[in-house]
C-alpha cells in the first residue's frame, strides 16, 4: 500500500489539508473542478520559474481566493506589485468572475519542499547535468535543512541511454505506511532533448504527535519542537559510529 497510494492523498484529512476548498451541489461541482485544474495549469505555465511548490484555491459565495506558496515571491509579485495585478485581470478572464483575490506565502525553506526539489533536479537534467550528481546535491541541502529522510527516484533514458531504466537513491527514513509521518511527494519531468524523464521526491519530516490543523496554508516545518532534541540524538549517534570505526582521536592511537 505505502509503495502504490500517493503520500499526500493517502494522509488527507489525518495530518494535511485539501488544496481545494470549497463546497458545490452535484450539478456544479465537475465544472468547478474543470475550473481548479485550469487556474492551477495556467499559473504553473505563466509563472515557469517562480518556484511554486503549490496553489490553494478557496471559494466563497461569489469570491475566488488562490493562494501561491512559493520559494520566490519578488518573480510573482513582480516591480510595485504590477506582475499580480496583471495575473489577478488573467484570472478574472479565465474564470468569469469578478471578485479574485491573489495571496501570496513564502516557503523559508525551499529544501523541504518536494515540489520545489524535483523542479530543481528537473532543471538540472534539462540543462545536461548529470543526474546523479544532481540528486545527491538535492538530498544533502535536503538532509542539511534537519530533515529525517529523502528518497529520489528518476526514470527514462538517463544520461540519453538507448535503453530506459529507473534509479533510485535514498538517504535516512521515508517509513510511506506511518499516517502520523508527514511525508511530501512531488512527481514532475524533465524534458530533455532524448525524451522525458520522471523524478519522484519523497520527503520525510519527522512525526506529527500532536493535532495538526489541516489548513492547506499551515506552514508545516520540524516537527512542532522536536527539532533541536532529533538534532542532539543524531549527533550522538555520529560519535558512536565514529568510535565503532576508529574514527576518533583515541581510536587513532590504538592503531598506530
Amino acid at each position: 500500500m505505502g509503495q502504490k497510494a500517493n503520500p499526500i492523498g493517502n494522509r488527507l484529512g489525518i495530518i494535511r489539508g485539501w488544496d481545494s476548498n470549497w463546497f458545490s451541489n452535484k450539478k456544479n461541482f465537475a465544472a468547478k473542478l474543470i475550473e481548479d485544474t485550469k487556474i492551477r495549469a495556467y499559473l504553473n505555465a505563466r509563472i515557469n520559474k517562480g518556484g511554486i511548490s503549490k496553489i490553494v484555491i478557496e471559494r466563497t459565495l461569489g469570491k475566488l481566493i488562490v493562494t501561491i506558496h512559493t520559494s520566490k515571491p519578488g518573480i510573482i509579485i513582480g516591480k510595485g506589485g504590477g506582475e499580480v495585478d496583471r495575473i489577478k485581470e488573467e484570472l478574472k478572464k479565465l474564470t468569469d468572475k469578478d471578485d479574485v483575490q491573489i495571496n501570496i506565502l513564502e516557503i523559508r525553506r525551499p529544501e523541504l519542499d518536494a515540489m520545489i526539489v524535483a523542479d530543481n533536479i528537473a532543471r538540472q537534467i534539462e540543462n545536461r547535468i548529470n543526474f546523479k550528481r544532481a540528486i545527491k546535491l538535492a538530498i544533502a541541502s535536503t538532509l542539511r535543512m534537519g530533515a529525517d529522510g529523502i528518497k529520489v527516484k528518476v526514470s527514462g533514458r538517463l544520461g540519453g541511454a538507448e535503453i530506459a531504466r529507473s534509479e533510485e537513491i535514498k538517504q535516512g527514513r521515508v517509513p510511506l505506511h506511518t499516517f502520523r509521518m508527514d511525508i511530501d511527494y512531488a512527481n514532475v519531468f524533465a524534458l530533455t532533448v532524448y525524451g522525458k524523464i520522471g523524478i519522484k521526491v519523497w520527503i520525510c519530516k519527522g512525526e506529527v504527535l500532536s493535532k495538526r490543523d489541516l489548513n492547506p496554508n499551515f506552514v508545516s516545518g520540524k516537527n512542532e519542537g522536536g527539532g533541536e532534541r532529533n538534532e542532539r540524538r543524531d549527533h550522538r549517534q555520529d560519535d558512536r559510529r565514529n568510535d565503532r570505526r576508529g574514527g576518533d582521536r583515541r581510536g587513532g592511537e590504538r592503531q598506530r
